[in-house]
């Protein structure tokens, strides 16, 4: 692939590693035993690269049984999905109140 000036499409090592001016979060939940449903939730956004772009992949998800509360598909990199997500798995939690 060298010889002929050709690389990979996927991203490079290292780039999950902290910026020189990036601010370390403490992690709340190290010591949070989850026993049940509902204790916490999570987001997780995914951006997957397709031939016109890239769609992001929005998830909420409850952490004790990683059931997918609910997830969106959008086609727009704006933080509307995400809104969305979380407002849609909020309802669906207090419909089974």
């Amino acid at each position: 692939m060298g010889e002929r000036g050709l690389r990979a499409i996927y991203p490079g090592p290292k780039l999950s590693a902290p910026g020189k001016d990036s601010k370390k979060y403490p992690y709340l939940l190290r010591d949070l035993e989850v026993t049940r449903p509902n204790q916490v939730w999570s987001t997780d956004i995914t951006y997957i690269r397709m031939p016109g772009g890239f769609v992001e992949l929005t998830a909420v998800i409850d952490w004790y049984s990683r059931y997918v509360l609910s997830w969106r598909l959008p086609f727009t990199l704006d933080n509307s999905c995400c809104i969305e997500a979380l407002e849609e798995a909020l309802d669906r939690e207090n419909r089974k109140s």
